[in-house]
This record gives structure tokens, sequence and C-alpha cells, in this order.
């Protein structure tokens, strides 16, 4: 894995020293290269061993160590690009700076897959699959995860696999009261704080059914409670850049799940197309 990958996959779980670190490395690790750990302290105001224990805590021997894998990896890049996403206000052209987004998206997209082990996938795409021939799959996101909830649980429509998909917390909770084992309870919340969430979340596995959630990559109480956690690693100083990876990370970690929930099951693929054939001659004058 790419250093600096694994550097922003983990850096939602760092202290707020560590998390300093990372974003200087990640911000100017094109020029790691002329600082020493001692350099690299002064500069963030920290002390020399915190550099290290950091360093340490990547699996690097010491700062040496992530120095030459960093400038390995700088080397390997693609025509020399900048590890920096440039602000608006930087002066670079337009299309520097969409090449500078489409980057760090897919470097946001490849740090979520690896934290996303297959097997995890493939036990999401399985607990759903089951649900879906003997049960019901429940679904709710609060504001913007509504979104994701709701484009979700149109295509496991289009599956054949019914789904409960619900942005009310009241409504869900009484929808819950009807969920009994083998029903899969699918919460998006980026933050996973959100205490509604979490009595749902409690409630639905009294009624023993498995739950699944969709959180960022930190620690949070609803992550805590799932049979299954999905999480999202998306980081960016500017805060209008950070929703655009978080969105495009967590939307390329859905259509995995999709993809397997359509692969080897002719059943699901041949009712989905009668399914789009259907709603297409819907759409048509």
């Amino acid at each position: 894995m790419s250093p600096l990958v694994k550097i922003r996959s983990e850096r939602d779980q760092m202290s707020a020293v560590e998390r300093r670190i990372a974003d200087f490395v990640l911000e100017n690790a094109h020029l790691l290269r002329d600082y020493s750990s001692q350099q690299l302290a002064n500069a963030l105001g920290i002390s020399q061993s915190s550099v290290v224990k950091f360093t340490q805590k990547l699996g690097f021997k010491g700062y040496p160590d992530l120095k030459y894998s960093v400038g390995e990896a700088i080397a390997r890049a693609d025509n020399g690009d900048s590890l920096q996403v440039e602000s608006a206000a930087g002066g670079g052209s337009g299309g520097a700076f969409a090449g500078n987004l489409w980057r760090r998206k897919s470097e946001a997209e490849e740090a979520t897959r690896l934290i996303n082990p297959p097997e995890m996938l493939e036990a999401m795409a399985e607990a759903i699959g089951q649900a879906g021939r003997a049960g019901k799959v429940f679904i709710i996101g609060l504001g913007e995860d509504d979104i994701y909830a709701r484009n979700f649980a149109l295509r496991l429509s289009l599956l054949g696999i019914l789904t409960v998909h619900n942005f009310d917390t009241a409504r869900m909770t009484a929808n819950v009261s009807a969920a009994g084992a083998g029903d899969v309870l699918l919460v998006f919340s980026e933050h996973g704080n959100h205490p509604a969430l979490c009595k749902i979340a409690r409630y639905f596995r009294e009624r023993r059914g498995r739950l699944i959630t969709v959180t960022r990559h930190t620690a949070n109480p609803l992550r805590t409670l799932a049979d299954i956690a999905l999480v999202v690693s998306a980081h960016d100083e500017l805060p209008y850049i950070q929703p655009l990876l978080y969105q495009s990370a967590l939307q390329h970690l859905l259509d995995g799940v999709f993809v397997q929930l359509c692969e080897g099951h002719d059943d699901r693929r041949t009712l989905l197309l009668g399914n789009l054939d259907r709603i297409q001659q819907m759409l048509e004058p």
C-alpha cells in the first residue's frame, strides 16, 4: 500500500497531534526529503519523539523509512502530479484543478476500498440477499445521508428485494416493530452519532435483525452496534472538497455491493432488466 494512501485512510483514527503530522506529510510530500524528523517537529511545534512514534505506528521502522517510502511513491506518480490539491485561489488553471479533484477522489476511493476488505462487502451482500429472499431490508438515512439511502433502496427494489425505506425516525421505529430474525437494517450516517438512529439500531437488534452501518472511518456509537460496519475514508482541508470526496468514495463502495448482488444471480439480473425496461416504457411519451 502507498504510504500516502495508508496515512489518508487512517487519518480519521489518529490523535490531534498525529493528524497534524499526517496533514503536513500529505500536503508537503514532495518536500519531505528535505526535512529531518527534528525539522518536521520544529515546523509543527511538537516533539521529535511524536514524529518518530507516528512513523512507527504506521508500521515503519522510523522516520527515514517513511521518508524513503514517500519518495518512492512520488517517483511512481504519473506525470509528476503534485500531491497537494490546489485551492481555487491558488491561481491554477481550471483543467489542473479538475485533474487534482479527480485524483483526490480516486485516492479517497482507494483508501475506502483498502479499509473495507472484500469479505466485508461479501458479508453485506449475502446478508441483504438472504433478507431479500425471506424477509425485508430496512433502510434509513437522515439529511444528506438519505440521498444514498434512497438511491440504494431503489437499486435493491429493482433486484426484487423488498425494502422499507424511510427518512423519518418515528415512522422507522414503527416499521422496525415488524422486523424479525433474518431481516436487515441498513443505516446511513456519516458521523454515526445521531441519538435517534442509535436507539432505532438497538431496538432492531432486540428484534434479532442484522444491523449494517455506513459511516466515516471514525469511532462512533452507531458503528459499535453494527454486525457489519462499512466505513468511508475521505479527508480534505478544503470544506467544499471534503463532501465531494465522501460522496464519491461512498458511491463507489455501494456500487461494489450492488454488483455483488447482481453477479451469480441470474434471476436478479433478469428481474433488474425487466424492471428497467418497464420504467423506461413508463417514461416514454
